[in-house]
C-alpha cells in the first residue's frame, strides 16, 4: 500500500514523505488476530463448524472482549488501504485491482475449499447428534440464505472477501464524491469539530443508530445489521486519513478512546452477564438488550481508533517480518479455516486435556497453513494468481530474507 505520509513518533504526528508502516502491521496483526479467534471457537461455549466436548468459559469471555472491535478494526484497515489505493488509481483501475485481490480469492476460496469446510462440518455434527440431516439438506439448508448472509454461508470465512469486495464497489462513489467539491468541504467541516477535546468520539454516533435501527429487524450474524455496520468502519478508515485533523485527534485523545473503549466493553459484558441465557443473534426486544447493542457500537470505534494510536505510536517501522507477513497474508487467511477445521475434526475426538488439544489445533493449523502458502502457493504462478498474490510483494520478502 503505497502512499505519501507516516508519522513520526514524537508528541503528535507530523507529515512526510513514505510508507505508512503501522497500518501494515495492524492489518497481520488483525489477520493473526483472526485466526487465533477461530481456533479458540473450537474451545468456546458459543457455536462453530467444529466443537469439543469440554468447552471453556473463560475463552469466551476473552474472546467477548474482542468482539465489539475485532472484525471492525479489519474494515476500518481496509478502507484506509483504500483510500491510499485511490491517490495513484482511477476508479476503473481500482474496481480491477480489487477485483483480482478480493473477488477472485473469494471464489477460490468458495469453491476449493468450501466444500471441504461443509462436509467436515456436517460430518461431525451428524456424528455428534447436532443434527439428523443428511449432506444434501444441510448444503439445502445454508444455500436458502439470502442477502448478506449468503457470503458466509457459501464462503465461510471467505464472507470477510466478500463484504469487502462490495464495500469497495458500493463506497467508490461516495469516495470520489469526498475528493472533491462539497464532499472534500463536508469533511473539513467534520475534522473541524474533532479539533476540539473529544471530537473523535462523534463517529460513535452513526454506529449506534445503524445497529439499533437495524439489529432488531436482521438479529443473524452477516445479515444485513452486519454489513452496513462493517461498511460503516469501511468507510471510516477511507475518512480519517483524509483530512490529517483526524488523525491528529486520535493521537491528542487517545486516554478518552481507550477511557470510553473500557468502559463501553465492560457495561457490554455485564449485561451479557445479567440477562443469563442472552443470544446474541437475537433480536433485541427490552432496554438493556437495547443498551448492549449500542455499547458494542461505542466499544468498537473506540478500539478500532485506539489501535490506530498504537499503531502510530509504536509500531511505524518496516522490518522483513512485516514485509514476509505482507506477502502471505491473504492466502494465509484464505487456507487457514479450512485447514483448522480438518485438524480439529480429529483433535476433538481425543481423549486429552482442552489445553492439549488447543495447543495442537492452534500451532498445527499456523504450520500447516504457512507451509502450504510458502511451499505450494508461492511457487506455482497460478496459485498466486487464484489466491490474490502480488508477485512484487513475494519478490520483497525474498529479497528482504536473503
Amino acid at each position: 500500500m503505497q502512499n505519501v505520509i507516516v508519522w513520526q513518533q514524537t508528541d503528535s504526528p507530523t507529515r512526510k514523505a513514505g510508507r505508512l508502516h503501522y497500518v501494515d502491521w495492524l492489518r497481520v496483526i488483525a489477520t493473526l488476530g483472526v485466526f487465533l479467534f477461530h481456533v479458540s471457537d473450537v474451545f468456546n461455549t458459543a457455536g462453530f463448524e467444529i466443537k469439543n466436548a469440554e468447552q471453556s468459559e473463560t475463552i469466551t469471555i476473552i474472546q467477548g472482549f474482542f468482539f465489539p472491535w475485532g472484525m471492525p478494526l479489519f474494515f476500518l484497515i481496509a478502507g484506509v488501504g483504500s483510500y491510499f489505493a485511490l491517490r495513484r488509481r482511477t476508479a476503473g483501475q481500482f474496481t480491477r485491482e480489487r477485483t483480482l485481490r478480493l473477488l477472485v480469492p473469494f471464489f477460490t476460496g468458495t469453491f476449493l475449499l468450501g466444500p471441504i469446510q461443509l462436509y467436515l462440518s456436517w460430518r461431525h455434527r451428524v456424528e455428534t447428534g447436532v443434527i439428523d440431516w443428511t449432506l444434501r439438506e444441510f448444503v439445502a439448508e445454508r444455500l436458502s440464505n439470502i442477502g448478506p448472509k449468503l457470503f458466509g454461508a457459501i464462503g465461510y470465512h471467505m464472507w470477510f472477501l466478500g463484504y469487502l469486495f462490495a464495500f469497495s464497489l458500493l463506497a467508490l462513489p461516495l469516495f470520489i464524491w469526498l475528493r472533491d467539491g462539497k464532499g472534500r468541504r463536508a469533511v473539513s467541516r467534520l475534522a473541524g469539530l474533532c479539533e476540539h477535546r473529544g471530537g473523535i468520539l462523534l463517529f460513535i454516533l452513526p454506529l449506534v443508530v445503524v445497529r439499533l435501527v437495524l439489529q432488531p429487524f436482521f438479529p443473524l450474524q452477516h445479515d444485513w445489521a452486519d454489513f452496513i455496520s462493517f461498511g460503516l468502519f469501511f468507510v471510516l478508515g477511507y475518512l480519517v486519513f483524509m483530512d490529517e485533523r483526524f488523525t491528529r485527534a486520535i493521537w491528542r485523545d487517545w486516554w478518552i478512546l481507550l477511557s470510553v473503549g473500557i468502559v463501553a466493553t465492560l457495561a457490554f459484558g455485564l449485561l451479557v452477564l445479567s440477562l443469563g441465557s442472552f443470544d446474541l443473534e437475537a433480536p433485541p426486544r427490552t432496554l438493556p438488550e437495547f443498551l448492549l447493542w449500542g455499547f458494542v457500537a461505542a466499544a468498537g470505534w473506540c478500539g478500532t481508533a485506539f489501535m490506530l494510536f498504537i499503531g502510530m505510536r509504536y509500531l511505524d517501522r518496516d522490518s522483513p517480518a512485516l514485509r514476509y507477513g505482507q506477502a502471505v497474508i491473504l492466502p494465509f487467511f484464505v487456507l487457514h479455516q479450512t485447514v483448522l477445521l480438518a485438524i480439529a475434526y480429529f483433535v476433538v475426538q481425543w481423549e486429552a486435556s482442552l489445553l492439549v488439544k488447543l495447543l495442537v489445533v492452534g500451532l498445527g493449523s499456523f504450520a500447516v497453513s504457512l507451509g502450504l502458502t510458502e511451499f505450494v502457493i508461492k511457487r506455482v504462478p497460478i496459485l498466486q494468481a487464484l489466491f490474490g498474490m502480488k508477485t512484487r510483494q513475494i519478490e520483497r520478502a525474498q529479497v528482504s530474507r536473503a
